[in-house]
């Protein structure tokens, strides 16, 4: 295991959680915890899957990791909302979804690397 891997875990799993909490926020919804963790659920089940998929643990700083689990959260989190979870995947919703997240989970990795190439 890399020795960041605890903070890129705790990382992504804020990033979707801050996801979840502001559209929940922005549409008004309960900010009761169980709503939250209910909307979350879809989102955080597929950043596991994603980072077994691609065993972020090795590389858990990585760009190209950090798109991978962007693309597999978004996917995977989109279907098992509409699958399992039985909530809507509107088309803005997916598009927000998909920049948000992709921003977040990818830009902190982006901006990491640009900060250790300037101290080594």
């Amino acid at each position: 295991m890399h020795r960041r891997t605890p903070l890129a875990a705790g990382l992504d799993t804020a990033i979707v959680v801050a996801f979840v909490a502001i559209g929940r926020r922005n549409h008004d919804e309960d900010e009761a915890v169980s709503g939250l963790i209910s909307t979350a659920a879809p989102f955080l089940l597929a950043l596991a899957v994603a980072w077994a998929v691609w065993r972020v643990w090795h590389q858990p700083t990585g760009v190209i990791t950090g798109a991978r689990v962007w693309a597999t959260t978004v996917v995977l989190g989109m279907l098992l909302r509409r699958v399992l979870f039985d909530d809507g995947t509107a088309t803005a919703f997916v598009v927000v979804a998909t920049v948000f997240l992709g921003v977040l989970l990818v830009g902190w990795r982006a901006a990491l690397t640009v900060v250790d190439a300037r101290t080594t």
